[in-house]
């Protein structure tokens, strides 16, 4: 059986080569997070996604696909996993934040469904906006 803090240096390495630095998170917030309450992993090793539930709300905190496995269905796959997961757990709605400027990511979250809900304004570190954006579960993704 893995440990947490196994689990969540796996996760570090994984999230890592999904995201270039300093986006990528360490293994000691990993290992916090997975801890939480309603806190929801799925990986393999050409992704991950954590997601958070709280009530009948779910939250993505994080999807990434290794970038050889990108184009390839992977972010769809992890997706609609995540989804499913969060309807089976109770959940409503599914959230996602994303870069207004992630153009690829948008294209992924809007074919799932995904629709804008809100605009959070020089969110990022960059500069560039948050796009808060919502899916009804009971869609589907």
């Amino acid at each position: 059986m893995t440990t947490p803090a196994a689990l969540a240096l796996h996760l570090a390495g994984l999230h890592a080569r999904c995201f270039p630095p300093p986006e990528a998170w360490g293994a000691d917030s990993l290992r916090k997070l997975i801890a939480t309450p309603g806190c929801v992993v799925s990986h393999d090793e050409t992704g991950l996604v954590l997601l958070r539930i709280a009530a009948d709300e779910a939250e993505i905190l994080t999807l990434g696909v290794v970038p050889e496995a990108r184009r390839q269905g992977r972010g769809g796959a992890l997706l609609r996993q995540a989804a499913a997961g969060a309807l089976a757990a109770g959940a409503a709605r599914l959230f996602i934040e994303v870069a207004a400027g992630n153009g690829p990511a948008i294209a992924l979250y809007r074919g799932c469904g995904f629709v804008e809900v809100g605009r959070r304004r020089r969110y990022y570190p960059d500069g560039d906006d948050a796009l808060v954006m919502v899916l009804s579960l009971s869609a589907g993704c």
